[in-house]
């Protein structure tokens, strides 16, 4: 496996790997990760469907790609997906899969069309006193010394940031700052969270810095994630005779790991509630989402609170995971992320409206008709005096195909699940589905009076606790995490955003696919390049631009400058003069 850039290869068809008729695949999980390696099995790998076997515990796939109406409960969206252009390997992948909505067309297509069309901005990214506009008016509100601390943190080899937290390379200077109110609520960072990842982000979103606080770098699918992408890739699947093996736990995965060879042998699997173990050989190749950020979660509903279950069962994903790790140092160390609950949890709700009562209180913030199929909030709100730092966001409506079309469909999800509320005097993990709506109905500026029987009658809310939705976000050092195709490996390889990779970002669609895809071009030695992560980090005009819009549009010569400063910087200026290097920095505002 190699990487590659520009359009000369991403157009090419790779040839028939060789061998590949006589190989069979079989896949752990059917979230986004094990999806797109399915796809590139068929796609590029050009494997026999009918020998690709997906291997899912639970009755549907998707993984944390989620998107159900459940029976007598309601809707529920554990989450949202934000996409940036430069997600490479996402689009290579869905320039081949069918829209199930428009003949004659691909999801890319489809996506680029509407977002083109209908291009994502907010006009409010957060609110104080019950509603109001926070102003913070697309300003980062920053001092330099907090731009500082974030330029070392930015130049400061990933060697030594090695299990370090934020915490340990930023003060209030930057905690404090619109900025880190940003960040943190768009990625879902806590303060305690990993500084190494906290720098690959920086890196790997440079180019977006000014698009941060409206949100105008941001892409959203027309539909929730699972209608607009899943669905889309399994009927993709399901054409080449992909075979989906649903109900079926797989509890373990046997290495023989002698002389430094790593082959898989078998993999252990409950089946009907009965253990039985699939035989491998080194033309079977098997692919292992490790971990689960999702695991553990639990659905409570309008009256009841949605449970918080921290104990990891057996034949989870955490546990399969404990069992491939102790028999090889290659294969990561689980515990670094998923010991520790209370560090990586958060907690969602989807509210759906079912009538006309709440809407102008929305319409108040977002400035935006929610009944129009465009852009509604554009990116999450945050509730800056929030004890539970709440956000919500509305994404273009319907947000499922069969959603009563004067119903709303609102997601809200809290960083702090263990803080009481502030109408609500409780925290959000204690909380039933008409109390957590009741607690964002009085951040929108409901009447206090109105709030308890507008959450109980117009308004359906259904609440999630998820454990360990930040695990992959805790302090860790190389090696915790296995590589996609670790030395020595066979047959096997690493899924989703528990597998390493180099240079790009967890928590993101990207990642998930990049996984699958190095995994099956290495496995198969398919002869076409992977497309590296976008380059923006060593484009100088991104990085000008980013330093200058991180500043709020304030230029090199405006800092507070001692006097031998300001005298070495007249001169590095008067050096340039008449330079194209002048003409570049006075382009991007730098002077």
């Amino acid at each position: 496996m190699y990487y590659s850039s520009g359009n000369y290869e991403a157009f090419a068809r790779p040839r028939k790997p060789e061998g590949v008729d006589g190989k069979s695949a079989y896949i752990i999980g059917s979230g986004l990760a094990a999806l797109a390696a399915a796809c590139f099995l068929v796609r590029d790998g050009q494997m026999k469907g009918e020998h690709v076997h997906i291997l899912e515990k639970d009755s549907i796939p998707g993984g944390a790609c989620d998107g159900y109406k459940y029976e007598n409960v309601g809707y529920v969206m554990r989450g949202g997906r934000e996409m940036d252009n430069h997600f490479e390997c996402m689009w290579d992948l869905f320039r081949s899969i069918p829209s199930i909505e428009t003949e004659g067309v691909s999801v890319l297509d489809e996506y680029y069309w509407l977002n083109k069309a209908d291009p994502n901005y907010s006009l409010c990214r957060a609110t104080v006193d019950r509603g109001q506009d926070a102003h913070t008016d697309g300003k980062f509100a920053i001092s330099d010394r907090g731009a500082m601390e974030i330029m070392k943190l930015f130049f400061t080899p990933n060697e030594q940031l090695q299990d370090k937290r934020i915490t340990d390379v930023f003060d209030d200077e930057v905690l404090t700052s619109n900025f880190w109110l940003y960040w943190r609520t768009m990625f879902a960072f806590e303060n305690w969270h990993s500084a190494l990842e906290m720098k690959l982000y920086l890196q790997r979103f440079i180019h977006h810095i000014g698009g941060l606080p409206d949100f105008k770098a941001l892409r959203f699918t027309k539909y929730n994630q699972y209608e607009s992408m899943i669905l889309p890739m399994v009927k993709y699947l399901e054409g080449f005779g992909v075979q989906f093996h649903y109900g079926v736990q797989v509890t373990n995965v046997t290495f023989d790991c002698a002389g430094g060879r790593k082959l898989a042998t078998g993999i252990q699997v409950l089946r009907d509630g009965k253990a039985e173990t699939i035989g491998l050989t080194e033309n079977d190749l098997v692919f292992i989402t490790n971990g689960g950020c999702v695991e553990n979660s639990s659905m409570g509903s309008q009256d009841t609170p949605a449970a918080f279950h921290t104990a990891l069962k057996p034949g989870g994903g955490w546990d399969m995971w404990r069992k491939i790790a102790a028999q090889d140092p290659s294969f990561g160390h689980p515990d670094k992320f998923c010991s520790d609950p209370e560090q990586t949890n958060w907690m969602s709700a989807t509210v759906e409206t079912l009538d006309q009562r709440i809407i102008p209180y929305i319409k108040n913030i977002c400035k935006r008709d929610p009944f129009t199929g465009k852009v509604v909030t554009g990116g999450i709100v945050t509730v800056k005096d929030s004890s539970w730092l709440m956000s919500w966001t509305i994404n273009r409506q319907p947000q499922f195909r069969q959603q009563p079309k004067d119903h709303c469909l609102v997601w809200v999800y809290s960083l702090f699940t263990d803080k009481p509320g502030d109408f609500v005097k409780k925290p959000m993990r204690e909380c039933t589905g008409r109390e957590i709506c009741m607690e964002w109905l009085y951040h929108i500026g409901v009447p206090l009076d109105e709030i308890e029987d507008m959450a109980a009658h117009s308004a359906n809310t259904v609440p999630v606790m998820m454990p360990y939705i930040d695990a992959f976000f805790m302090p860790r050092a190389y090696g915790d995490r296995p590589d996609v195709v670790p030395e020595g490996a066979v047959n096997f390889a690493f899924l989703g955003q528990f597998a390493e990779t180099k240079r790009d970002t967890i928590f993101t669609t990207e990642y998930s696919i990049r996984t699958g895809m190095e995994a099956v071009y290495t496995l198969l030695n398919v002869d076409r390049g992977v497309p590296e992560v976008w380059g923006s980090v060593y484009d100088i005009r991104d990085l000008l631009n980013a330093t200058v819009q991180l500043r709020d549009g304030r230029k090199l010569t405006d800092m507070d400058l001692g006097f031998k400063e300001k005298l070495v910087l007249k001169e590095a200026l008067k050096k340039i003069e008449g330079t194209e290097l002048e003409k570049l920095l006075k382009e991007y505002q730098v002077i």
